[in-house]
This record gives C-alpha cells, sequence and structure tokens, in this order.
C-alpha cells in the first residue's frame, strides 16, 4: 500500500496513451511508453508538444518535464522497472487477455496494472493472468485525460481491495476525480450516461423535431452549462426550490417519469447515418477536427480554472 508511483509504463499511444503520458510528465513521473505502429513515438512527441502549454497554464508538478520521457517498441523492456502500468491497447477482448497474460508473467506482484479500457470488463480481462490477477483493474478516463479530471475506478472479479485503493490514491495525487463502481457494467457510468443522452438526440433528429446542431445547442447552452457546475441530482436538489429534491420529488417527477415512457429507442439505419454526419459536417462549417479540439481545450481551460476556486 505504501508503495509509491514514480515510474509509469503506458502501452499504447493513440489519443487516450499520448494525453496520459502527457499528464504524467506534467505531474513529475517517469514515463516510458511503448507501440509498435509506424511513426507512434513521433506523434507521441508532437502530442505532447501540442498539450504542454495547457498542461503548463494548470500548472506543472516540480520535476515535470518532457525529457522524462523514453520510447521502446519493446514492451518488456518498457515494463521494466516500473510501478504501474497503463494500458490504452485496442478494444479487442482476445487482444487484452494476451496482453495482460504477458504482462502477469513479466511484472514483479506489487506492480499496478491499469486498463483505460472503456467497454470490456475486467472480469474478462484478468481472467487471462494466472499468476496475480489481484493487481489489475479498469482505471477509465475521460477524453483529453491530460485535461478532463474524471476517472473511473472498476475492479474485476479478482480485483483486490488493496489496489483499488492504490489506484485510486494515485490518480487522486495526480488531481484526478474518481468515481468507484461497486460492480461491473458495460460502458461503465459516464459513457452510459453520454449514450442515454446521444440516443435521445439521435431519435430527435430521425423524427425531424429538431436539426443536429440545434440538439447541440439545446445541450450545450442549457443543462450542459450547469452540468458544468453541478451533477444532476444536485441541480434538481436546486429545482425544488426551498423544499429541495423532496419538493422536487412532489411536483416534478410525474411529468419527467411520463417522458420516459416516450423516450426513443432509433435504430442507425443508413439513412439516418447519413443525416447525422451531414448535420454534424454543417455545424463544423470550414472547421478542421483540429481547430475544433483546440477551441474546445480553451474553454475546458477557462472551466477547470474557475472550479479551482470552487
Amino acid at each position: 500500500m505504501s508503495k509509491q508511483v514514480k515510474r509509469v509504463a503506458i502501452i499504447g499511444t493513440g489519443v487516450i496513451g499520448a494525453s496520459w503520458a502527457a499528464l504524467f510528465l506534467a505531474k513529475g513521473l517517469d514515463v516510458v511508453a511503448t507501440d509498435i505502429s509506424p511513426d507512434a513515438e513521433v506523434r507521441l512527441r508532437a502530442y505532447i508538444d501540442q498539450a504542454w502549454p495547457a498542461l503548463e497554464t494548470l500548472g506543472l508538478t516540480t520535476g515535470a518535464s518532457r525529457s522524462r520521457l523514453t520510447f521502446t517498441s519493446d514492451l518488456p523492456t518498457a515494463v521494466s522497472g516500473v510501478d504501474l502500468v497503463q494500458e490504452n491497447g485496442p478494444e479487442r477482448i482476445d487482444f487484452k487477455k494476451a496482453l495482460y497474460k504477458q504482462l502477469d508473467e513479466l511484472l514483479p506482484p506489487d506492480t499496478l496494472i491499469a486498463s483505460s479500457s472503456s467497454g470490456l470488463t475486467m472480469s474478462e480481462i484478468q481472467s487471462a493472468c494466472e499468476r496475480h490477477p489481484e493487481r489489475c483493474v479498469i482505471g477509465h478516463p475521460f477524453n483529453p485525460p491530460h485535461l478532463i479530471p474524471l476517472v473511473e475506478i472498476v475492479g474485476g472479479a479478482k480485483t483486490s481491495e488493496e489496489t483499488i485503493q492504490r489506484v485510486n490514491g494515485f490518480y487522486t495525487a495526480l488531481g484526478k476525480r474518481t468515481i468507484r463502481l461497486n460492480r461491473e457494467v458495460p460502458g461503465h457510468v459516464a459513457n452510459r450516461l453520454q449514450a442515454a443522452l446521444w440516443r435521445e438526440v439521435v431519435h430527435l433528429v430521425s423524427e425531424g423535431i429538431v436539426s443536429v446542431s440545434d440538439a447541440d445547442t439545446a445541450v450545450c447552452w442549457g443543462p450542459g452549462l450547469r452540468w458544468g457546475i453541478m451533477g444532476p441530482n444536485m441541480l434538481f436538489h436546486l429545482g425544488g426550490g426551498q423544499g429541495g429534491i423532496e419538493h422536487f420529488f412532489d411536483q416534478f417527477t410525474g411529468p419527467m417519469t411520463a417522458w420516459w415512457d416516450v423516450l426513443g429507442s432509433p435504430t442507425i439505419t443508413p439513412e439516418l447515418r447519413e443525416k447525422v454526419i451531414a448535420g454534424v459536417r454543417e455545424e463544423a462549417g470550414s472547421r478542421s477536427t483540429t481547430e475544433l479540439a483546440a477551441h474546445r481545450d480553451e474553454v475546458l481551460l477557462g472551466l477547470l480554472a474557475l472550479r479551482a476556486k470552487g
């Protein structure tokens, strides 16, 4: 429990892995990254360079340096001597199980193995570990991890309580906001909430009730602004006025639960897919995904600065 995480291995340096790497470096950790994709190191270092100004704005930890990053395409070399592995491989259970079997054989028993998996369960993944499955856990971030504080911690059937506590302490020390799932569920929590909202957006668009851009406006300039401050339960507590959540239940849950009965369950046909794509392209206009991401991150930094005050 007392072992401090000072050296981290990043397996898989796509968007999520690269963002994790940037955060760990900004927090003064030594990071060794591994990926077999061509030009992976070049892309990783370019991503970190691009993310670094935002991390400087948020505040670098003493000792933070991009020079503390090393890269190797050899997995055994990458995980040698590390305290924690943050795995960001493809969402394929066959790949994950083979990888975790190898990691289980390579690593000493006190080295934590955390997966960024957004959909697979740790019980499935760790089933390939014959030696120490208890040190394997889901540590699922929200994109981009170097800016968004949320990490969902989910243990598998064989994950120990000690592992849960150690990874929670590690992420919390980085400034992350962690939630613990008491049992596994596909998609964890945040993505399920996101999926539920988008399902209704797609339904409303498919029925011709609203355009794609107006649906986005309804979310980001309405409840989305409030959700950046408080979650829906606390907001409904305020919505009940002086009577709080009790009054909210008395006055508003009747109409709201009636809406539940008519929420949509759309099927994404080729026609609906093209309708949503066309709407997104129209909303984006001439702005590239790089420009849109830069705008997102700029606003996020402002919101995070405000949240830090309160």
